[in-house]
């Protein structure tokens, strides 16, 4: 299995366009050392030729110019993205759909009934596209059982589950929350077994997800804050990693300590704001993520399992 990341920031992507904490500015001014991160996404494939886009970012186009498999040029309109998994309704991952509209052949979408009616409603992306591309829309099962495979992307199998958090703000129920506003997913290769847990939104590891989570030879998780009250402490926000449904790295609960507890398994943070410090690579947070043997995604990054 390969798993290609094309985008690894949270929403903003690193530099943030309107932002001048410490890290944005550092690195437009070349003062720290840390590589500049499009938003989170990432493409998986079981044979190298048909890949499956989890999430569409804003930066998608970018996304796809700078990784050649998806744009393999077999015939006159050609893409290697044979379908998209929607993880959430989120704007930064879903605005790259508009960006997807070109062509005649429907996207295959597959989404949780509670993503399909944000984007239908309150934002109307999969309808706009109705009078371009078109979509076939798949609904994805969020029991953590029931697995569903990809017709047109051969040996990978997927099973979801739904994650404790919250609509998009513009969500008709963004204050009654329900199963399927979000999902982490566990990515099989069938042939040989070998499994990936992906979540880029994970505000709290959940009971019923270590079962799935402790199969992975790699986990693929949330990495958006180093500290619960970061945002809060740089005067951005008025509210707590937590409570926006992001589980911090550090501290009693975080994710270091949560992901100690899976063992010796490959371990890499996605979804990265631009605020936190674990991207400045000659940083204390990431050398404590070294200790600890946890990686931090970039921009191209590949995992083969």
């Amino acid at each position: 299995m390969h798993i290609h990341v094309l985008g690894a920031a949270a929403g903003g992507g690193f530099p943030q366009w309107n932002c001048n904490c410490p890290n944005c500015d550092g690195l437009r001014k070349g003062t720290i050392k840390a590589t500049k991160r499009t938003q989170s996404s990432i493409c998986v494939s079981g044979n190298g030729v048909d890949w499956v886009l989890f999430n569409a970012s804003p930066d998608v186009l970018q996304q796809i110019q700078d990784f050649a498999p998806l744009q393999p040029g077999r015939n006159i309109r050609d893409s290697g993205i044979q379908a998209i998994v929607l993880i959430d309704a989120q704007i930064d991952h879903t605005t790259g759909l508009f960006m997807l509209r070109e062509g005649k052949v429907k996207r295959e979408i597959y989404c949780t009934d509670m993503v399909y009616e944000d984007l239908t409603t309150g934002n109307q992306v999969l309808n706009i596209l109705g009078h371009y591309c078109g979509i076939n829309r798949h609904n994805v099962p969020v029991d953590g059982k029931t697995s569903f495979e990809i017709p047109s992307v051969p040996n990978l199998r997927f099973t979801a589950v739904a994650l404790k958090s919250a609509a998009p703000p513009y969500s008709p129920h963004r204050n009654d929350p329900h199963p399927g506003d979000t999902i982490g997913v566990l990515i099989e290769e069938i042939s040989t077994g070998k499994k990936c847990w992906y979540s880029p939104g994970l505000g709290e590891i959940e009971p019923h997800l270590p079962p799935l989570m402790s199969q992975a030879d790699c986990i693929m998780v949330d990495g958006t804050f180093w500290t619960n009250t970061e945002m809060i402490d740089m005067g951005l926000m008025t509210k707590t990693a937590r409570s926006i449904g992001h589980n911090p790295q550090s501290g009693e609960g975080g994710m270091i300590e949560k992901l100690n507890e899976f063992g010796n398994v490959r371990k890499v943070l996605i979804h990265i704001n631009n605020t936190n410090p674990i991207l400045r690579e000659d940083s204390a947070e990431r050398a404590i993520l070294n200790q600890h043997n946890i990686e931090v995604a970039y921009d191209g990054m590949d995992i083969v399992l």
